[in-house]
């Protein structure tokens, strides 16, 4: 059998790959929903990155994700909830993106980047303290599947080798020689006790650094090569085995994370000094690099996997995926090409008109315009520490930024001046606050708005405003069945966002 064979039935549960009988098995989808997306600026911002964004469709990629595992028949149950991780300055987000899907999920709550390995250590707790055992589908937050039904054959194959203890991971069947991966080695195929390899499985060799081209071009006509898809099925326990046996520094802070975390409302927060005594580190480099070596925990598996799998890492990878006009030009919003060829436009708002162009990306937002050649998407990320360097807000925010309120938009600002559009959601209300440098004038252009401005409560209905002092506790509401709009004029001798004293907050901000 060719290395590259894949999966392209469903694989029904065999004797040889039973779990034990002591333990009731179910598939548990876990969403790995960290990272910041920088080589996707000047969309993707460091509070709100890639995987919250509707970089190919409407969904965004989180929410695809969600969708991944519906309708899989593995020949275990799936669990109705989802585990997801993710970080602390964009749970509100997520969690509405999440109730937007309508999928029930634990959303486990980082407080720092810790990289991979800890963050699926302290999803291993979870499934482990709520099912003893699971059958977890690690699944990055921050990717494209074009085929589901390859996807799930070959989740399908994972699941029976995971069930019997190994680990897998999906190797990407290789379509071009691509620097912008890494690749993993395989052995042999893997076999089941009655000797048969399942979905085309192979022994993982080991994993290698991302090559340049020539490199990867041998990689590829080797057959012995895929890309590390950074997909993972495995049970719960068997890689709290594994990261305790191979990095027990990871185990035992995440554990104690876990151990001395709190649920606040629909989250689950992990102990903030604890987790920041993780080691950081990745699934990889933590445990499955090691797994060729030393099968003392257990054995490391490669499924191959060709169902038009994207990382989404890149502005080239996005052109790659979306539909092209003949001269493979990919626009997307106001866009017109004229003599373009193999170019890539994406507008927000403004009209983008590409003459001419060829091998070009442009990527226009309310505050940012990206211009580069496709061969150098990759440096886009260079851009992005210049600017933190700089310390420009284009790094971090969007103009439009999302609260857990609704959002708002800076839409001019200069000395001393300030003026947002924001808008409220039906039934909700800001932080009960003041600011020491800057008073604040509110307009309503839609809705009706109720006003707490030191000890008094009103009404402000459309076309009326408000006037709040500077250094006087105050707080906006939305109390009406649709959104609220108003424009606010802030003025002062400071603007920043971190000129706000909080008193109460009903989604305990600090």
């Amino acid at each position: 059998m060719s290395v590259l064979g894949t999966a392209s039935t469903a694989v029904q549960s065999r004797p040889e790959f039973a779990a034990p009988l002591s333990v009731k098995l179910k598939i548990q989808p876990v969403i790995l929903a960290g990272g910041s997306g920088t080589r996707l600026w000047p969309m993707s911002r460091e509070q709100h990155p890639k995987q919250l964004i509707g970089l190919l469709g409407e969904d965004s990629l989180l929410q695809s994700t969600t969708r991944r595992l519906e309708a899989l028949d593995a020949g275990y149950p799936v669990a109705d909830q989802l585990v997801v991780v993710c970080n602390e300055d964009h749970r509100f987000t997520t969690a509405e993106q999440l109730r937007v899907t309508g999928k029930a999920s634990r959303l486990m709550l980082e407080p720092v980047g810790r990289d991979t390995a800890p963050a699926l250590t302290a999803a291993a707790l979870s499934v482990s303290a709520h099912d003893e055992d699971g059958i977890m589908v690690v699944m990055p937050a921050d990717h494209a599947v074009a085929d589901l039904a390859s996807f799930h054959a070959a989740v399908a194959a994972g699941v029976q080798y995971a069930a019997a203890g190994h680990i897998v991971t999906m190797g990407i069947v290789p379509t071009r020689a691509e620097t912008g991966y890494g690749y993993i080695r395989v052995g042999g195929p893997m076999s089941a006790t009655s000797g048969e390899s399942v979905g085309g499985a192979r022994r993982l060799d080991r994993f290698v650094e991302k090559p340049h081209l020539e490199l990867a071009q041998r990689y590829v006509e080797s057959q012995e090569y895929f890309w590390n898809s950074g997909i993972f099925i495995m049970r719960a326990s068997t890689w709290l085995k594994a990261i305790k046996h191979f990095h027990p520094a990871i185990h035992d802070a995440s554990a104690a994370a876990y151990a001395g975390g709190s649920a606040d409302g629909d989250f689950f927060r992990l102990q903030r000094d604890a987790f920041a005594n993780c080691p950081s580190n990745s699934i990889d480099y933590a445990v499955m690099e090691q797994l060729g070596s030393d099968t003392s925990v257990a054995s490391g598996v490669v499924v191959p996997l060709a169902a038009g799998w994207s990382d989404v890492g890149s502005w080239d990878a996005i052109w790659q995926i979306l539909p092209k006009d003949a001269a493979e030009n990919v626009g997307r919003g106001r866009v017109i090409f004229e003599g373009a060829e193999s170019t890539f436009a994406h507008s927000e708002g403004r009209l983008i008109a590409c003459v001419g162009t060829q091998d070009l990306v442009v990527v226009e937002t309310d505050d940012a315009i990206l211009v580069a050649n496709k061969s150098r998407v990759q440096d886009v990320k260079k851009v992005v520490s210049r600017i933190r360097s700089e310390r420009g807000t284009e790094a971090t925010n969007h103009r439009k930024v999302h609260r857990p309120w609704g959002h708002y938009d800076s839409v001019d600002t200069g000395e001393r001046f300030q003026v947002k559009r924001i808008v409220v959601k039906p039934g909700a209300q800001l932080s009960l606050q003041m600011h020491h440098h800057r008073a604040e004038h509110w307009i309503v252009v839609r809705g009706t708005a109720l006003v707490t401005r030191g000890e008094e409560r009103f009404i402000v209905s459309e076309n009326e405003s408000a006037y709040i002092p500077l250094g006087v506790t105050h707080r906006l509401e939305n109390p009406g069945k649709m959104p609220l709009e108003i424009i606010e004029v802030q003025s002062g001798s400071y603007l920043g966002e971190d000129d706000i004293v909080r008193f109460d907050d009903t989604y305990g901000r600090r």
